[in-house]
């Protein structure tokens, strides 16, 4: 009698721990792009394997970087900005912004000791774990453009901030589009 009690309690115990548990898997937040495709995973491999819509997304043409005649890294990081926004809802990379993404990718090779922070951020519409998966895929974006260009893996590392960092405060169109963006630090 004592084992059944025993064995009864170890039961009712385990099953009140099952029910404490959270089913919410941060890593498959789904989040969809301006198409209005749906884009399971924040993994950057799946990221392109997901969709053909998706694989359009971060695809970017890998161009000869140009040369600069007597300019520093440093010269050409200010020259080129440092900042990437996105449409509303989108990790799509906008044609206008191509050519900061180049001008980082030339500093990134020809410096090897350099790194890059890719730094993902959203407006505040949105829950806190979709803005999130939305950061990290503008972050991958930005990141998977300046892998397609040359630029080691090992020299970047993307991450999310999601709307915890706003560039600029308020609900205004304006300040919804600052805060929509992709920001590179080199260091």
């Amino acid at each position: 009698m004592m084992k059944l009690n025993l064995w009864i309690l170890t039961a009712l115990a385990a099953a009140a721990l099952a029910g404490c548990g959270s089913t919410v898997k941060l890593d498959d937040v789904a989040v969809e792009d301006k198409a209005g495709q749906a884009v399971a995973s924040v993994d950057a491999n799946a990221l392109g394997a997901s969709s053909a819509a998706a694989k359009s997304q971060t695809a970017v043409t890998p161009l000869a970087p140009a040369k600069a005649a007597n300019t520093s890294g440093a010269d050409m990081l200010i020259a080129g900005g440092r900042i990437v926004y996105f449409d509303y809802d989108s990790f799509a990379i906008r044609p206008e912004y191509q050519a900061v993404i180049e001008t980082h990718a030339r500093v990134l090779k020809g410096d090897k000791a350099r790194k890059a922070n890719v730094e993902g951020h959203t407006d505040e519409r949105g829950g806190r774990e979709y803005n999130l998966a939305l950061g990290q895929k503008r972050a991958e974006a930005v990141r998977k453009a300046l892998s397609l260009l040359g630029v080691p893996e090992s020299q970047m590392e993307a991450v999310s901030f999601g709307k915890e960092k706003p560039a600029m405060l308020g609900g205004s169109d304006t300040a919804m589009e600052k805060n929509r963006r992709a920001e590179i630090s080199v260091r």
